[in-house]
């Protein structure tokens, strides 16, 4: 750490001790206006390079920070005036001058102007020019994008700008992926970028654009190099490596091809390695939307279908004990003509992972925050995940009053898991219980999902949108357990399970399950144009959903013969229909600074649940209110409240009243008299950028209040549970809040602060053993995560980038703490060779620090690249060059807090050839 601390002056000193000469003033126009956004830099008349750049204030001011003893020529640009050229000669002080421009700017000149600035605006678009922040270590687009003022990239690949999550990423104007950033970050090869284009206010349908909120939209334009189009460009990489036993048998493949021209695109990405490299995760197969949204977000009503995923394990940071991946993965669009357009893209992936995990989970006293009982595993798991994913899109607009969309995206997954775990259970009477387990998971889900949709100008004041999608899901998860001896005691099964066989040395429980969604939106919208600055919108709307719910339990015996488990009490047979049918009014007008969007929406519900050879229906009407107000302080700085009530609703996996088996010590049964919950949303969300000196202030409060929540009923017996839902007549509330702060000094400096905190409370009921009597549990939690970063970006001298980042997550028995000081430096010298290496510390501890683990992970590589244009790249990396063994973390459940320690890989090191197409 004090390494570390040492780096941190270090860096400090550097920005305090730069040596330059202030160059400040406002332009203006020749009525003495300030120019708001105009482009002014600074070139050096002596090295021919540009040594500083600015974009005006709401006032009109600049700064820039020059070399003493230089001679410059300032350029001037700004949109509708003529380009201007002074010269200034700076000695050892600051220079203070106001520059006119006059009106009759030449367009051309004005492109000119705006390829030789780093950063440019023109209208709701930024335009960072790449070659002016590249140091000479990027090798993908992520490398770029973090060196960019106002932009920010996390570990999933996730990209914000002004402190808006990126929702669509595009290369030349075409889809990447349908929109997901991930691909594109990870895979597009810095040295093809020539521009990026941040889009504000997006809406990818022109038609609609100003009679809806697009505020928040944020899409992302990549523009390549003239010699990367209409030509193959990408590379072939090629890597193999050893172990810390020096076993010589790591590798990975990636080749990564691509090809844009105005008629057409095609992206070829494939990565093939055992190295831990997981181009697309589980967790970013089930959010992967491949562009489809949610159309009825601002119906009122929330109708989500949940996934049947067993709980298979999720990777944390993609790491774990072993990981295998095959992944292949191509995209492409084409224009059969000017009015109509064809895309899609199909990715396939294939991997074998082992995690080994060792936890321990405290069960909370329902009449207290002391631990009832506590449940220490050691686990091993096997995953085999084969997952794919297919879209085609087409879209028709042979002009610009008419647009018809289709899509259809279809997703498969085959996924096996294989579990062994010792359990000990401690009671609250401190007698300890060891067993062995063994449970299977598998599950091959199919999801077809498809939208059909128009877009219709009848005449200037009269828009029609029609919007439908379908959905089709078939999911068919099978689960076994297999334990050494029966953890179903008591009132737990077998006494539950009608029919078990309790004469037998082992539990072997297993159960099939069957659930078949079909799911149609349609929404037909008319937006009526009062004025050029309001509008009402009528929307007529209708959600209908039919699922079944199939399963069956059985028992396999001593002997290896079959119980049935039969009985209607374990088996489901349920079918459940969902009507949603809603007539929508929203007012939207503009009036002077502030936009205010009022509506409401009237919906009739029919729901009806068959099962148990009886129906329960239920049908009622509901009048739901929604709010926007959005007050624009400035061009670049707004305050925004959004006010909603939402109707949530479950679907069948909660309405089956038959016994469902979660895990070996979990089982559920279903409600089919749940009624909806009524949600209350209030968010409060600030916004301020300014490109003067790339300041970004974000912020946002939320509050949320649950009535009539689906909450859960749980019974426990030590450590294992039975549990059904109902609606609680407490309220749950959640209240979160995040706010932002970054900038750039001095154009070498960046810094951001970032912090978020998360309130929660939640009521459930929880029987307690001895009574048998329901007890209240209500359980609060707060999480809070703080961040703070700095970086520098200069040409010729090795780059920093420092941060830390601190986070509490208390729970009603611990509290958690991390630290999680990190430092990255990379370095371009001899116009030949780049290093970067990456260091992380991580201390992890609770309130009595009891449970306290100290790890850090550091990973370095060295590339040599004879010169930019050439072909060939020889790189040596080391990854856990530590050799750290094990990570931490914890959850919280409302019932249990779990704090856990997995093995993840050791320090591989690698040899590298790439050739560059």
């Amino acid at each position: 750490m004090k390494k570390l601390y040492a780096v941190l002056i270090l860096f400090i000193s550097a920005i305090s001790f730069s040596q330059n000469i202030r160059f400040e003033g406002i332009i203006q126009d020749t009525n003495k206006a300030p120019l708001e956004m105009a482009n002014i830099m600074a070139m050096n008349q002596g090295s021919k390079t540009m040594d500083a750049y600015a974009i005006t204030n709401d006032k009109g001011k600049f700064v820039l920070n020059l070399k003493p003893n230089s001679s410059y020529t300032i350029k001037m640009s700004y949109l509708g005036m003529q380009n201007k050229e002074i010269t200034v000669t700076t000695q050892s002080q600051n220079i203070t001058q106001n520059i006119m421009m006059e009106a009759g700017g030449i367009e051309l000149e004005g492109v000119e102007i705006v390829r030789e600035m780093p950063v440019s605006i023109k209208g709701d678009t930024i335009v960072y020019n790449a070659d002016s922040f590249k140091t000479g270590t990027e090798r993908k687009l992520e490398d770029v994008l973090k060196k960019l003022p106002g932009v920010e990239v996390n570990a999933d690949g996730e990209v914000e700008v002004e402190g808006k999550r990126v929702t669509k990423l595009m290369v030349e104007g075409k889809d990447f992926f349908d929109g997901d950033t991930k691909l594109g970050v990870k895979n597009i090869p810095a040295d093809a970028i020539d521009k990026v284009q941040v889009l504000r206010n997006y809406n990818e349908n022109s038609i609609l654009k100003g009679v809806e909120n697009n505020q928040d939209n944020v899409a992302m334009n990549i523009k390549l190099k003239s010699g990367k189009k209409n030509f193959w460009f990408g590379d072939i990489t090629a890597a193999g490596g050893f172990r810390p036993e020096g076993k010589f048998d790591r590798y990975n493949v990636n080749p990564k091809l691509f090809y844009y021209s105005p008629k057409y695109s095609v992206n070829i990405i494939t990565n093939f390695n055992n190295i831990g490299e997981l181009p697309l995760t589980i967790q970013d197969y089930f959010k992967f939307t491949g562009g489809f949204r949610s159309m009825m977000a601002k119906g009122g009503s929330s109708f989500n279908i949940s996934s049947n995923d067993l709980g298979i394990s999720l990777l944390r940071n993609n790491r774990a004990k072993e990981i295998e991946t095959d992944f292949g993965a191509t995209n492409f669009s084409y224009n059969p003509t000017k009015s109509w357009s064809l895309s899609g893209f199909a990715i396939l992936s294939s991997s074998i992972t082992d995690l080994e995990t060792v936890s321990t989970t405290n069960f909370l006293d329902p009449t207290s925050t002391e631990v009832a009982s506590t449940e220490n595993r050691d686990e091993i798991a096997h995953q085999k995940s084969n997952l794919g994913l297919f879209k085609l899109s087409s879209s028709y607009k042979p002009n610009a009053n008419f647009q018809f969309d289709y899509d259809i995206l279809t997703k498969f997954s085959k996924q096996d898991e294989n579990n062994s775990l010792l359990r000990e259970t401690i009671d609250e009477n401190n007698i300890s219980t060891t067993e062995g387990i063994f449970t299977a998971k598998k599950q091959d889900p199919v999801t077809v999902n498809q939208n059909l949709s128009f877009y219709y100008t009848a005449a200037e004041k009269h828009i029609f949108a029609f919007e439908s999608q379908h959905l089709y899901q078939d999911e068919n998860p099978f689960y076994n357990a297999d334990l050494q001896s029966d953890p179903f005691t008591s009132t737990l099964p077998p006494s539950n399970i009608l029919g078990y066989d309790t004469s037998q040395n082992r539990t072997n429980l297993n159960q099939n399950r069957f659930v078949k969604t079909n799911k149609l939106d349609a929404k037909l919208d008319y937006y009526y144009m009062l004025t050029p600055k309001s509008n009402i919108n009528i929307t007529l709307g209708n959600t209908n959903s039919n699922q079944s719910f199939n399963s069956s339990m059985y028992q396999i015996l001593d002997n290896g013969n079959v119980n049935e488990l039969d009985n209607t009490a374990n088996t489901n047979d349920v079918n459940y229909r969902f009507n949603d049918a809603f007539l929508g009014l929203h007012y939207k007008i503009l009036t002077g600074k502030f936009t205010f969007t009022p509506g409401v929406s009237l919906h009739t519900y029919a729901l009806n649940n068959e099962q148990l050879g009886t129906s329960y229906k239920q049908n009622f009407t509901r009048i739901l209110p929604d709010f926007l107000a959005l007050y624009q302080i400035k061009k670049a700085e707004t305050l925004t409240y959004n006010f909603s009530f939402t109707n949530n609703f479950t679907d069948i996996n909660r309405q089956a009243e038959g016994y469902v088996l979660n895990s070996y010590s979990s089982l559920s049964t279903g409600n089919r008299t749940l009624e909806n919950s009524i949600q209350q949303s209030h968010t409060l969300r600030y916004f301020k950028y300014n490109m003067f000196n790339f300041e970004n202030i974000a912020g946002a409060i939320s509050y949320n209040r649950t009535i009539d929540a689906i909450k859960t009923r749980a019974f426990f017996n030590n450590v294992n549970q039975i549990s059904s839902p109902f609606n609680s007549e407490f309220a749950d509330e959640t209240l979160t809040f995040f706010g932002n702060y970054g900038r750039s000094f001095f154009k070498y400096y960046k810094a951001s602060f970032t912090a978020n905190v998360n309130w929660s409370k939640f009521n459930n009921i929880q029987i307690d053993r001895n009574t048998l009597q329901d007890v209240l549990v209500t359980n609060e939690s707060v999480s809070q995560n703080y961040s703070l970063k700095a970086s520098t970006n200069f040409k010729n001298m090795p780059n920093i980038e420092l941060g830390y980042t601190f986070s509490v997550n208390e729970y009603p028995n611990d509290k958690f703490f991390t630290d999680k000081p990190t430092v990255r430096l990379d370095y371009f010298f001899l116009k030949s060779f780049s290093f970067v290496s990456e260091y992380e510390f991580y201390h992890y501890y609770n309130s009595d620090k009891s449970v306290e683990n100290e790890y850090d992970f550091l990973s370095a590589s060295l590339i040599y690249q004879k010169t930019k244009d050439s072909k060939w790249e020889y790189k040596i990396s080391a990854t856990n060059l530590l050799n750290t063994t094990s990570l931490n973390d914890d959850n919280f459940s409302q019932f249990s807090t779990r704090t856990s320690q997995y093995r993840v890989q050791p320090r591989y090191v690698l040899l590298s050839l790439k050739y560059n197409l």
